[in-house]
């Protein structure tokens, strides 16, 4: 397997941003990690072997960026405020740096696949519905989608609230997006055993938003022996994937 460790400058952080590749060709994928965690968390917990077969075959890249959220979600001495400011600063690097970098790295001008676990699930849904024309696929495992799991409530401030799927995507009325969500595939995964609680209730949530907005989306939720752990997330990427696959997507 094709691989590089690598790092650019961004000026939207002001500071060296890590990444991984993992594949020589095929459709990008970026992989938000779960909270806080490196460039190197996915292959570290077996989910690149897990996606080895799709990689070896040419038909995805791999590409793992580091985090900030120390600096915004997870940063509880920061106002909600300043929590979603310092998210639109990575939401400007991974839109306006990374994303160019892979274009012209990769020779692709085509739409992106976004994917994440836990954590990486709630960016995956945010960048997907935030950029329907960058991820037209996207597989969310174990996220949650309300903002107030990390800020508490925010006061309708706009920095959090248009980072807030189940607040922002209700009130979406634009076409633009409206058109391009219900021609994109969106995957929304929880399993029901352990430590997954309210990551249950907000794939329940944000199901209810997509059905009342006639945007499709696949909602599965696996058994209650899934816990919320990497082992679940080994099995269930690959089987997505598959399916992707056998629809003709990737």
């Amino acid at each position: 397997m094709h691989f590089e460790r690598r790092s650019h400058y961004s000026g939207h952080l002001q500071r060296e941003m890590h990444f991984n590749v993992y594949g020589h060709a095929g459709k990008p994928v970026v992989v938000f990690p779960s909270s806080g965690g490196s460039q190197d968390e996915y292959a570290d917990f077996g989910m690149i072997e897990a996606c080895r077969s799709f990689i070896d075959r040419g038909l995805l890249r791999f590409y793992t960026p580091s985090s900030v959220d120390n600096e915004s979600w997870l940063a509880t001495d920061k106002s909600p405020h300043d929590i979603g400011e310092a998210h639109n600063r990575y939401d400007g690097y991974i839109i306006e740096e990374l994303v160019p970098l892979i274009r012209y790295e990769a020779n692709w001008q085509g739409a992106m696949l976004a994917t994440g676990c836990s954590m990486g699930g709630f960016h995956t849904v945010n960048f997907a519905l935030r950029h329907p024309d960058v991820f037209d696929l996207s597989v969310a495992l174990s996220g949650v989608y309300d903002a107030r799991f990390f800020t508490g409530d925010f006061y309708g401030d706009q920095a959090v609230y248009f980072n807030s799927p189940v607040d922002y995507l209700p009130e979406l009325h634009e076409s633009w997006f409206i058109d391009q969500y219900r021609q994109n595939t969106f995957i929304v995964c929880v399993g029901q055993g352990d430590w997954e609680g309210p990551h249950i209730d907000a794939t329940r949530q944000l199901q209810g938003i997509f059905e009342s907005k006639n945007i499709p989306g696949w909602f599965d939720y696996w058994g209650h022996d899934v816990p919320h752990d990497w082992e679940s997330w080994r099995d269930q990427m690959p089987y997505f994937l598959g399916s992707l696959e056998q629809q003709g997507k990737i």
